[in-house]
């Protein structure tokens, strides 16, 4: 699988690309953001991440968060990769549709609830991220599965030069 640039469009019904106003003035990008459990509250964190150590990448393992949607707001990044899936008719990830993309150091998405998608994984140098969610503190807040491996490529008009 070959990444392709991070776009709106090619995000599709699967989230929300969030990037900066470039006006002065405040965009809201709050129309995905969901939390299905009244038990979950609202969850903030900021994660330090190093970038892949070796591409093409290889993908063993997705998660979800059956129940909350979740952002990741980059703070101080590089070019970053979104790898994504809906949910199959058995609620596992839909392998055969997965799709991965190549965000700029200036996009952030919001994933709506119950969408699979790989760790937060970054390219080009470390990086942090802000991260929101709804938990509750149960393992209900996220679901790891294992999948078939499959390898993402960073193509070379996506790769820094």
């Amino acid at each position: 699988m070959t990444a392709k640039p991070l776009t709106a469009v090619a995000l599709g019904a699967l989230g929300e690309v969030l990037v900066a106003p470039l006006q002065s003035g405040r965009s809201y990008f709050d129309a995905l953001l969901s939390n299905d459990r009244v038990s979950g509250r609202p969850s903030l964190s900021i994660v330090h991440s190093l970038p892949a150590a070796s591409l093409p990448l290889e993908v063993k393992q997705l998660e979800r968060h059956q129940f909350s949607s979740q952002s990741f707001v980059p703070m101080c990044a590089g070019r970053w990769l979104l790898i994504v899936c809906p949910s199959a008719t058995d609620g596992g990830p839909d392998v055969a549709a997965v799709q991965a993309f190549v965000a700029r150091p200036d996009q952030g998405v919001t994933l709506r609830r119950d969408t699979w998608h790989h760790s937060l994984t970054v390219l080009d140098q470390s990086a942090c991220h802000a991260v929101f969610m709804w938990r509750d503190g149960t393992q209900a807040d996220e679901e790891f599965r294992q999948v078939a491996p499959f390898s993402v490529e960073v193509p070379p008009f996506l790769k820094t030069t």
